[in-house]
């Protein structure tokens, strides 16, 4: 049983916090024990355990999975319409699925009612930990950006929606009525429309990703002049016909407000939009944005644009269940760390000897489960792979998120996400993975960041189409200034190239050195302005959650590509052979 508390009583919440966080072991056997109680006469459970439910025999004979592993069971539920009792004793009330443009394919995870329960009492242990760090936020009005997609229902009768849309559309009391706008650009538009007129009364804001919340400033740079015509007027624009949306805006713009409209044009009018969001909205406190992992490449354009505010990462959540919170949410983006929640599911961790090493976990050896560790097991330093069991029917599932553990609070670890466990690139026997890119993309922005550049987003993939292959990485650069866009430097571009080239591991320089070479020089595209907003509005248009949106750093995409070449307005290519000595 789940305590209940009132998410504004920071005492109390505090003292649940410290409670389970002092108790994490103990937490941790008694949810495990739970979960196996409650489904050891699943189908799954049982032809590993014969219907008993002993921890140890768990250990022993329970295989550690991947999805697709697994996916036949939920394709059994989700399309066939068979029980939930394959996997769950519980009844599956819905079926999350995940973004697919981070792991690749999409994936359907199990929710019941009970999981919702553990979230709400997440989501309340998460406020509690803002209302006493983040000073202010009750002396306004919080701007949080949401965008649902319509439901989808598999064959099974079973309802496919996001994790967002879940949490929303399963407490719509709490929200406004233009959340639930199903067409983004319209929603986009008008939850805008409504923080510029209440611009003075805006203290926080933020989305799900860094990614959506950069997406979110360059839609606000494309359409100011006419949301400041919108308040001029009093009127909305005729292409917004969604009934949601104009309910809402009417009652926030009932006039005519044209010295308002003056003050948003002399902001968004200035040269440069650097510290933007604190201009248009001044009495901002805060941004809110997950940006660890494989967002943490968006910390150095949302410093420019939110004029270096705090940036409050909160919470590492995913589709398969709520994970940790960030007790110390004032804390620089770079230096995020997740405190577990030891009652939201059953933890392993699988120890990764050198994190860098793409196949160090990759093995579907049956001795694997042999070097798993349990929560209270895990040291400092330690680089691991997150395996999770839940109530909703995930046993001992591989999530692919490699964890850092950065220290404990109380005897709970606390943990740095690093990256996803999936290589990015791969040509002969290298394989590159997300972290090797991006620390290898950031060391190559060191030669143009002092020309005014900063990245807005990258993308790459193997090119094979030639012998030997190449890896190709398609660059979106800003200039801090509204100047027009210079035309790039030949020799500092080709530079870019070779110190990507650099950073890259011992294998990827061997490869290149070799006398007869299996893997050819890297090459940087240069793509226009807006590329990633199109590549994005692609996934979308195929399903994908704008709130859940990663840009992909491995395209696979034949289409994907074709928009991103199509853009291309410079090739670069690395001029160096990559020194194999440091």
């Amino acid at each position: 049983m789940l305590p209940t508390f009132d998410p504004r009583d920071t005492e109390a919440g505090s003292r649940i916090l410290e409670d389970i966080s002092s108790n994490a072991g103990h937490i941790q056997e008694q949810v495990l024990e739970e979960i196996l109680t409650k489904n050891a006469s699943t189908d799954y459970l049982k032809s590993f355990l014969n219907g008993h439910s002993d921890k140890g025999l768990f250990k022993n004979k329970v295989p550690v999975v991947d999805y697709e592993d697994i996916k036949i069971y939920i394709d059994r539920i989700a399309v066939d319409g068979e029980p939930s009792r394959i996997l769950t004793n519980e009844s599956i009330t819905e079926l999350l699925i995940s973004s697919g443009t981070s792991g690749g394919k999409q994936k359907w995870i199990p929710k019941t009612a009970e999981e919702g329960e553990r979230r709400a009492f997440f989501f309340c242990l998460l406020a509690t930990v803002q209302n006493r760090y983040l000073h202010g936020l009750n002396d306004g009005k919080a701007l949080f950006f949401v965008l649902i997609n319509p439901d989808i229902h598999t064959p099974g009768g079973l309802v496919l929606r996001t994790t967002t849309a879940s949490e929303i559309k399963n407490r719509k009391d709490r929200y406004p009525e233009v959340i639930f706008c199903e067409d983004t650009n319209q929603s986009l538009y008008s939850q805008l429309l409504c923080g510029l007129v209440q611009r003075d009364a805006i203290v926080s804001i933020g989305t799900f990703f860094a990614s959506g919340l950069q997406r979110i400033i360059k839609f606000f740079e494309e359409h100011w002049q006419e949301m400041s015509s919108n308040i001029r007027t009093g009127q909305m624009s005729d292409w917004i016909t969604d009934p949601k949306c104009k309910r809402t805006v009417s009652l926030i713009l009932s006039k005519q407000m044209p010295d308002l409209a003056d003050s948003i044009d002399l902001v968004c009018q200035e040269k440069s939009w650097e510290g933007i969001i604190k201009k248009i909205w001044p009495r901002t406190k805060y941004v809110q944005a997950i940006i660890t992992g494989s967002m943490a490449q968006y910390i150095p354009a949302l410093e420019f644009y939110t004029g270096r505010l705090p940036v409050v990462s909160p919470a590492y959540v995913s589709s398969e269940a709520c994970f940790g919170i960030n007790l110390k949410p004032l804390c620089s983006p770079y230096d995020v760390s997740y405190t577990i929640i030891p009652n939201m599911a059953y933890y392993e961790f699988i120890p990764i000897g050198n994190h860098q090493d793409p196949d160090c976990t990759n093995s579907k050896d049956a001795h694997l489960k042999d070097h798993i560790v349990d929560l209270a097991n895990v040291k400092i330093g330690q680089h691991y792979e997150l395996v999770v069991t839940t109530c909703t029917g995930l046993y001992r599932y591989r999530m692919g998120d490699v964890l850092l553990v950065t220290g404990f609070h109380n005897i709970t670890p606390q943990f740095k996400f690093v990256q996803r466990r999936n290589v990015v690139l791969s040509i002969d026997t290298d394989k590159t993975t997300e972290q090797d890119l991006q620390n290898a993309v950031t060391i190559a922005m060191h030669i143009l960041e002092p020309l005014g550049f900063f990245l807005l987003d990258y993308s790459s993939y193997a090119d094979t189409s030639s012998i030997p292959g190449h890896y190709v990485l398609f660059w979106e650069l800003q200039l801090r200034s509204n100047d027009d866009f210079p035309v790039l430097d030949q020799v500092k571009m080709e530079k870019c190239c070779s110190l990507v080239e650099q950073s890259l591991d011992l294998q990827y320089k061997m490869l290149r050195n070799r006398s007869i070479s299996t893997i050819g020089p890297l090459e940087i595209r240069v793509v226009k302005q807006g590329t990633f907003n199109v590549l994005m509005d692609f996934y979308v248009s195929r399903g994908t959650s704008l709130n859940q949106y990663k840009t992909p750093k491995n395209i696979k995409s034949e289409k994907a590509i074709e928009i991103l070449d199509s853009r291309v307005v410079g090739k670069f290519y690395s001029t160096e052979v990559p020194n194999q000595d440091s």
